[in-house]
């Protein structure tokens, strides 16, 4: 795209919170808008700018870096620039690093502005409550985008909605709220879902709830943007504009591209699966941060094991199994015994891998997946059945939600969130070997087929621009 095709274009600064789970879609949104001959200032810091994958050239004149080095913070561990580098009691930690960028963002719109480069809008993540009343100073509009399951906005809930619909107790959590209309599956089934969620209310030792960050960022940006699209959550941002008083705009699913090579060849996970017959391996991955013990490791893989089935594990640094320093110790991470036991139809990877490229290989039949919301994402691109581990945050909705559309079948837990081999090996089958499979894997691919239409998924963001465009001006979007 040449200068004069962007004459018209927009200047828009995106910030996303300090998780790779949120920097890729935030990526994707940006691609997308440069490519519309808008230009994108991506703002993190050093370590994590270094680690996104890389821009396509026909891209790189309208999206540009901005590094802002993160503050030292007392508890985090050196180097730690995103919640992938810390265990979860370490995350908050992160926060209030982040929050010690307020003054370098300052510093660089004053920059921008004083160039004659005011950016037409700032767009923010959840945990961003300072960003607005800086980009008020500078007369540049914001808007929120969230990468999380709709649905987990909606049970957040606006501040005057808990006002009236008070929640004090863990308890509280394990229905819908009073604000969403009945019936609705929007609640969380286990105690140690509920017990997290109700934690956000509190403090932390960022200095801030999470409830508080979100109230006041959505209480001053102009409008919030969602990964996802009516044909996933139909009626879901009708609901969300009205509860939140401000328009709910969804950018459409933002699939990211299928990246088949690595390191200037085809990589080994790959080249194991195409020696296995078609949809005959279930793809294992929970994120970087899933709150892991090492029981919860062991009987996961003692499941596998059990299950009878050909796998593939991408085993990230376990959230929690950290030593002193905050390094991940591999050592006893797995079953004495379950690699050479599994040798041949299981592989047990701790590095980089391929997921996407993984979950679209015609010998992957299902997902075993923590239910992020970008991982459930991907899946639905390739039509994957699931079999769903969730722990956290949005993870307990979207699995309920994936259940009511007949494309998963969850994990059998107990209300603290324990689970067993026999529960795993047991969902594991149900997927991949018995006829409820075929079940799923039809239900999954109808909704494949419908997300498969890329032409409405780009309009999504056409739609979106066009928005974008109108609510700066007169606040009607």
């Amino acid at each position: 795209m040449d200068a004069a095709a962007r004459a018209g274009g927009m200047e828009v600064v995106v910030f996303p919170w300090l998780a790779f789970g949120h920097m890729i879609p935030f990526l994707e949104l940006s691609k997308r808008l440069a490519a519309r001959g808008h230009t994108v200032t991506f703002v993190s810091t050093p370590r994590n700018l270094a680690r996104l994958p890389p821009v396509p050239p026909h891209l790189s004149a309208g999206l540009r870096f901005v590094s802002l080095p993160l503050p030292r913070v007392d508890g985090l561990p050196e180097g730690a620039e995103s919640t992938a580098d810390v265990p979860a009691e370490k995350i908050e930690l992160v926060k209030k690093a982040m929050d010690g960028l307020e003054a370098p963002l300052a510093a660089y719109l004053a920059d921008e502005a004083a160039s004659g480069r005011r950016p037409d809008w700032i767009i923010h993540d959840f945990c961003h409550h300072w960003v607005p009343p800086i980009a008020e100073q500078h007369k540049v509009p914001c808007a929120a985008f969230m990468i999380v399951q709709a649905a987990f906005v909606a049970i957040l809930g606006p501040r005057w909605a808990n006002a009236e619909h008070p929640r004090v107790t863990a308890e509280d959590f394990n229905v819908p709220p009073g604000w969403i209309p009945s019936p609705s599956i929007i609640a969380y089934r286990r105690r140690s879902e509920a017990e997290f969620i109700a934690a956000m209310i509190r403090v932390n030792a960022s200095g801030v709830s999470d409830f508080e960050r979100v109230w006041d960022m959505f209480e001053r940006c102009r409008l919030v943007i969602y990964r996802s699209c009516e044909e996933v959550d139909p009626g879901m941002f009708s609901l969300l504009s009205d509860l939140y008083r401000r328009p709910a705009v969804p950018a459409g699913v933002l699939l990211p591209p299928v990246i088949a090579a690595a390191h200037g060849g085809r990589d080994e996970v790959l080249r194991w699966l195409d020696e296995q017959p078609p949809r005959s391996v279930i793809y294992v991955a929970l994120g970087s941060e899933a709150p892991l013990t090492l029981k919860n490791l062991h009987e996961l893989a003692l499941g596998l094991e059990l299950a009878d089935v050909r796998f593939i594990w991408a085993l990230r640094k376990p959230a929690g199994l950290f030593d002193a320093s905050g390094n991940a110790d591999e050592r006893g991470v797995l079953p004495d015994g379950f690699e050479e036991r599994t040798r041949g139809r299981g592989m047990v990877l701790t590095g980089w891998v391929p997921q996407v490229a993984s979950l679209a290989h015609r010998a992957t039949g299902a997902f075993l997946t923590h239910c992020g919301w970008g991982s459930t994402v991907e899946s639905f691109a390739f039509g994957l059945p699931l079999v769903m581990l969730p722990f956290v945050l949005d993870q307990p909705l979207v699995a309920r939600a994936m259940e009511e559309k007949g494309i998963g079948v969850e994990v059998a837990r107990e209300d603290d969130g324990s689970f067993d081999r026999d529960g795993v090996a047991a969902a594991v089958r149900r997927v991949m070997v018995e006829d409820q499979g075929k079940v799923l894997r039809n239900n999954a691919g109808k909704l494949r087929d419908v997300l498969a239409d890329k032409a409405r998924q780009e309009r999504y963001v056409d739609e979106l621009v066009e928005c974008l465009r109108r609510y700066r001006v007169d606040d009607a979007c």
